[in-house]
């Protein structure tokens, strides 16, 4: 036989305080003094005490919640979000529901309509295609809600978050062609998203009008291990590139990875610049040269434009888009003309000054 369900009542009389005031202390509803907020919290890990939200929806009429949706929760990218999400959403007494989407359409209509049915305040969703999902458009009328990372390229009624992909796409190549780079391959995840088309267009478009040449793009896929797969694939059957610039964090490690495998030494002779700052890409013995994507600055423009909306906020959509930065570190090799100068004149001074050794050795 189960126990039986700690209840709002027990928490109380175990504390000696009030029903209302325990329902304070959780709620936020209302200011609880210091000393009665600890009673009663203590009384509650005593009694394991777990707040019982829906039935306190239920009671008010009104959700604390807030849906994420994001197109896959292996992806750190994602999951930083949700975190920093997660911390805004707290101080301002909401609560966080986030549901995967595995970047596959039909699983995506099938968690929206479950965090539909909690019936939130809001929602921030990062759709799996360029599409509006299934089932929100007629949601935008009555339910706040943000579009985030993956913007629909055709507009939105919606507000909406993202950086500038095309600039992103631009400042990776500039950095390689100033370098001397010239054989440059743009990996990329999926082609079919937006965001990604943008970072090779901005790429692409670099390249070809310093070079009068398109660099040569291939396509990687979403997850790291079929990525590092088949770029391995690639790399043993084409000529070997000076350098890669990897579009999303999964395919900067499914990059490097294939690297790994064959013995290709980063950056000589391939060098690679990645997408999104982690702290593994300082740590690395060659620390990795990427696009910082602002996250922190992401997530907080995207919870401040849907509590703007949830507290009633009705002026027309804004779209919010913010720029990223180039992170330089060791895993570009350069190749400039004065590199090579210099490379050459240091070498003719060491032989120099290892015959003058000889020299006076005889």
């Amino acid at each position: 036989m189960s126990a039986k369900r700690v209840t709002i009542k027990d928490v109380a009389a175990r504390a000696g305080v009030s029903i209302a005031t325990v329902s304070n202390v959780f709620s936020g509803n209302k200011p609880v003094n210091a000393d009665l907020q600890e009673r009663v919290q203590r009384a509650a890990r005593e009694l394991s005490y777990q707040v019982d939200r829906a039935a306190s929806q239920l009671r008010s009429g009104q959700a604390k919640v807030v849906g994420v949706l994001v197109p896959d929760l292996d992806d750190v990218f994602f999951t930083s979000l949700v975190s920093q999400l997660e911390v805004m959403a707290q101080k301002d007494g909401y609560d966080i529901i986030v549901a995967s989407s595995r970047d596959d359409i039909g699983l995506e209509q099938s968690r929206l309509r479950t965090l539909l049915a909690w019936r939130p305040s809001g929602l921030i969703v990062i759709p799996c295609s360029d599409a509006v999902p299934a089932g929100l458009d007629s949601e935008f009328a009555r339910l706040p809600m943000v579009f985030a990372d993956r913007v629909p390229p055709d507009g939105s009624i919606v507000d909406t978050v993202a950086i500038d992909n095309c600039e992103a796409g631009e400042i990776a190549a500039r950095h390689l062609l100033e370098l001397g780079h010239r054989d440059i391959v743009v990996a990329a995840s999926n082609l079919a998203i937006s965001p990604i088309r943008e970072r090779v267009r901005g790429a692409s478009a670099l390249i070809r009008a310093r070079l009068g040449a398109d660099p040569t793009v291939i396509e990687l896929g979403s997850n790291a291990e079929r990525g590092t797969e088949a770029f391995v694939h690639w790399l043993e059957r084409h000529k070997r590139p000076s350098a890669v610039i990897a579009l999303t964090n999964v395919i900067t490690l499914s990059t490097l990875s294939a690297l790994a495998r064959l013995r290709i030494d980063i950056p000589d002779p391939v060098s690679v610049v990645g997408f999104d700052d982690y702290p593994w890409m300082s740590a690395r013995k060659t620390g990795l040269t990427a696009i910082r994507q602002p996250i922190a600055e992401i997530a907080a423009a995207a919870w401040e434009r849907l509590r703007r909306r949830m507290s009633g906020d009705a002026s027309p959509p804004l779209g919010t888009v913010l720029q990223t930065s180039l992170q330089v570190r060791d895993s570009v090799r350069d190749l400039s003309p004065a590199a090579k100068d210099d490379s050459e004149s240091l070498s003719l001074l060491q032989d120099q000054e290892t015959k003058t050794a000889v020299n006076a050795i005889h």
